[in-house]
């Protein structure tokens, strides 16, 4: 099987100026991974100096080919929505910080499942 070529236009020694420069260590590894690469190490051991196996460094391989170096940082998603408005977050926040009532709430400190069931009940 053939490896996957990675593409040449910004040379190794650019690639590892840039992760000396860059902020966030993981792209930077990723960087000097593909620096190493492109200079004619193995793939394995290119990707053990960087702290991965030689898939994923196949992955950032791809991305880096179609992106180039900032295709090698992370991209996450904003996520799911929180489903409780501010004020239903500002009340729950006041619940908590409040502490339940033994005798009324039936518990001494608040669990996951209690706080599922005040949001359900009272917020939802």
């Amino acid at each position: 099987m053939r490896a996957l070529m990675i593409r040449e236009d910004v040379p190794p020694v650019e690639l590892r100026r840039l992760a000396k420069a860059e902020d966030d260590p993981r792209v930077a590894r990723r960087l000097l991974a593909i620096a190493a690469a492109l200079e004619g190490m193995s793939r394995e051991a290119a990707a053990r100096i960087a702290g991965m196996d030689r898939q994923t460094l196949r992955d950032w391989v791809i991305r880096y080919n179609r992106g180039g170096p900032a295709g090698l940082s992370d991209h996450w998603g904003a996520g799911r929505p929180c489903r409780l408005t501010e004020g239903q977050q500002a009340t729950l926040k006041a619940i908590v910080l409040q502490g339940p009532d033994p005798e009324v709430d039936g518990v001494s400190t608040w669990r996951l499942v209690d706080l599922c069931r005040i949001v359900r009940e009272r917020l939802a």
